[in-house]
């Protein structure tokens, strides 16, 4: 039940993040702390998320070029003349494609600008807002596509892997609010592949933020002895108000078609992006099934330009399925409580 993201690679987490709603539902945000979802006209003309995706084109391409010229350095080093002729043409492929990636992420976070709208993504992230999460089940309702109780655990198959999502009863204080820690561990032939530590809370009026994540990517290689997992990456890693990442709503307690928001807000590190497209989805997978109940989310993140996904969920129970572009299907086949 844990937000699966958008990558090709051996880790994947189900999941949501951020939000940025259209101005006719202001006034419940309001009630919620999502004030920020409002788009003031005087904010749609300064383009502030266009400005963004401007300086994260610079970034990139600054981060490509940085690359080719340590490259370079190193080519220069090759005695070998058919190595060092090598080097440098392989040097220079890599830009010319770095390049190319950097213009099809501006163009896809152009593309999130008329999703999530161009005002500044700055959500208000208050205790106050949020219930203590150990009452969620216990005297306060959970939210019904992402039920937050201490104990359940989610199943999933799909691509190869298995995915075992577990609402543990710690929880993680950042920046003054309690977050309940969701255990997220990924399998390949039953060896992890990714284990992560999310961070979740539920406000007032029943929405659930994405607080950050611990993702721990593992690897194992040949040759190896004893072949044990080890641990080569942890990125797409986030907090919220650490380095400039912002919280995200990882569920709202009643979407609406059209809804677009971020699922997840850290600048060239986690962008996940949904788009409400249905609330009257149907599906069926072994553990669970909706018949014309389920919210239905188009999930893309700038950083994967292309990759796109469909997640439904089910009231009463999450995340049951989730459907990759390329048709390959992550199917919930247990829930146990």
């Amino acid at each position: 039940m844990t937000p699966h993201k958008l990558v090709p690679c051996a880790g994947r987490s189900l999941g949501w993040r951020t939000t940025a709603f259209a101005a006719k539902r202001g006034a419940g945000l309001l009630a919620t702390g999502l004030a920020i979802a409002v788009l003031a006209p005087d904010a749609l003309a300064a383009g502030f998320c266009t400005k963004t995706a401007d300086a994260a084109l610079t970034a990139c391409q600054n981060d490509v070029r940085n690359t080719f010229w340590v490259t370079k350095g190193i080519c220069i080093n090759e005695s070998d003349d058919k190595d060092r002729r090598t080097c440098n043409d392989g040097a220079q492929t890599e830009m010319e494609d770095g390049l190319r990636l950097c213009r099809q992420k501006h163009n896809a976070r152009l593309h999130v600008c008329t999703i999530v709208g161009e005002d500044r993504y700055d959500p208000e992230f208050e205790p106050a807002q949020f219930v203590n999460p150990d009452n969620i089940g216990h005297g306060i309702a959970p939210n019904p596509y992402f039920p937050l109780v201490r104990g359940m655990r989610f199943t999933y198959k799909g691509g190869g892997q298995v995915i075992t999502d577990t609402v543990t009863d710690k929880t993680k204080h950042i920046d003054g609010v309690t977050c309940r820690v969701v255990e997220d561990v990924v399998k390949e032939h039953g060896v992890v592949v990714e284990r992560t530590d999310d961070w979740f809370a539920q406000d007032l009026a029943g929405n659930v933020w994405y607080c950050g994540e611990l993702a721990r990517v593992f690897e194992t290689f040949k040759g190896d002895r004893p072949q044990d997992p080890e641990l080569t990456s942890i990125e797409g890693s986030f907090k919220a108000e650490r380095e400039g990442d912002k919280p995200g709503i990882i569920a709202l307690v009643a979407p609406q078609v059209g809804d677009g928001y971020y699922e997840e807000f850290s600048l060239a590190n986690a962008e996940d992006v949904a788009e409400v497209i249905s609330t009257t989805g149907s599906a069926a997978v072994p553990a669970a099934m909706c018949n014309k109940t389920c919210l239905v989310t188009r999930n893309t993140s700038p950083l994967e330009p292309g990759i796109k996904e469909t997640k439904y969920y089910a009231p009463g129970v999450g995340l049951i399925l989730e459907v990759e572009n390329d048709g390959t299907r992550v199917e919930l086949v247990q829930v146990t409580h």
